[in-house]
């Protein structure tokens, strides 16, 4: 192995020792600050769990290191003392996590696993303090003090979310926090390069809650971020550059008057954003994605009209028929197919894709995320027959199928609705 090289420029990859290196900075009782892993490796059955987060705390005057395991839905904390923390810290690293973000008092340590199995391991330094405190302070992702929700209303001028605005804060703060572990992951992975200006475009942007929301939040993590909202709403972009002006923003952040199938970037997105797309305009959000070969997605679906419509004139396979009979039913059972069927498409064409719940229902009803990492795979026959099994027996036909696949793909058995 090379002599460790350490620098506060971009981190090199070393090739051997990774994981023991991972070992050691979670077993740091005095050193840890926050360790985390995610995504998967590729042959080898996923965790039970998206992603793990650990700290050490202090608990009745024994230190303690405190594991958050989130699924879907909910997180599971556990304290672990003694002798159990390094058991419980090789279990851990036995899971086949594919990335695993370390920091501690003095470095940032990535580690990721290639397509082959490859381990690297990159380390930065970094200067940060250990909380150990159980009962700390919520911490949150977005600052209800932040100036940017002040100006857009969210928040009063003491730093208070309104009452009113509640929903809408809690709504954006939990989709940004599945946006910051999923760019960690893709840095990680090497699908975005640094050493360069972050690109993010945030399309069918409306009143750019989340467009600003996500400058801020990675912004203020240090990224060197360019941001492009795009909406062709003339009310909204007007609306919408008074406020970054406003936030002295302007210089990285614009608005630009187009339609998400007419949307031209200078530059390849790093990461595509949509939240709360219309219908099929969520599906024209992904295939835009697909053809810059965004490395990173994340899109929360709205209505589903579509397919809704075309259930209606079908003959259900048997023995569904009842779960298009009513129409309440067939509504909920369209939304799950659509996005079923948008993850099945985005797979075949080379994205691994994570359907996920990112708020709570009462914050709002459509509470479900597209979270797509482009890997570049090929898809299995097993995958594709899969795909066209479905669309046959249920003889519907995607409109995201009719944007990325090619025409014999679209359906089988069904006609193309346009």
């Amino acid at each position: 192995m090379q002599p460790e090289e350490r620098s506060d420029g971009p981190a090199r990859p070393e090739e051997s020792g990774a994981p023991a290196a991972i070992r050691a900075a979670l077993l740091d009782r005095t050193g840890l600050v926050r360790g985390m892993a995610s995504g998967r490796r590729r042959g080898l059955e996923p965790p039970s769990y998206l992603r793990v987060e650990v700290r050490y705390v202090d608990l009745k005057g024994r230190r303690h290191l405190q594991i958050t395991e989130f699924d879907e839905r909910q997180a599971h904390t556990r304290n672990v003392a003694d002798a159990d923390v390094e058991k419980a810290v090789d279990e851990l690293l036995e899971l086949a996590y594919g990335s695993w973000h370390v920091e501690t008092t003095s470095e940032t340590l990535r580690l990721r696993y290639t397509k082959k199995g490859k381990e690297l391991l990159h380390r930065e330094q970094s200067d940060r303090q250990q909380e150990t405190a159980h009962d700390r302070v919520k911490r949150r992702v977005l600052d209800p003090a932040a100036p940017f929700l002040i100006e857009l209303g969210i928040s009063d001028h003491q730093g208070r979310v309104k009452p009113s605005r509640q929903a809408k804060y809690k709504q954006i703060e939990e989709f940004c926090k599945l946006l910051a572990p999923a760019l960690d992951e893709a840095i990680s992975a090497g699908r975005i390069e640094t050493g360069r200006p972050l690109q993010v475009v945030d399309l069918g942007c409306g009143n750019a809650y989340l467009t600003l929301a996500a400058y801020h939040l990675l912004s203020a993590a240090g990224r060197d971020v360019r941001m492009t909202g795009i909406d062709h709403n003339p009310a909204a972009r007007k609306r919408n550059t008074r406020v970054v002006e406003a936030l002295g923003w302007q210089d990285h952040l614009r608005f630009v008057d187009a339609t998400i199938q007419a949307a031209e970037l200078d530059v390849r997105p790093d990461v595509v954003l949509a939240l709360h797309a219309c219908d099929t305009a969520t599906d024209d959000a992904l295939a835009r994605a697909v053809g810059w070969e965004a490395p990173l997605v994340l899109a929360a679906p709205c209505c589903h009209h579509d397919i809704q419509k075309q259930l209606k004139s079908v003959t259900p396979p048997a023995p569904y028929a009842l779960m298009t009979r009513y129409g309440i039913v067939r509504e909920r059972f369209a939304d799950v197919l659509t996005d079923s069927l948008r993850a099945a498409v985005l797979r075949q064409v080379g994205y691994r894709v994570e359907v996920v719940q990112f708020v709570d229902s009462q914050h709002t009803p459509r509470n479900l995320l597209l979270r797509a990492a482009r890997t570049g795979a090929k898809p299995t026959p097993d995958l594709e027959a899969e795909y066209r099994s479905l669309v046959t027996e249920w003889q519907v036909t995607p409109r995201l199928a009719q944007l990325l696949l090619p025409p014999a793909e679209h359906s089988a058995g069904a006609e193309v609705v346009s």
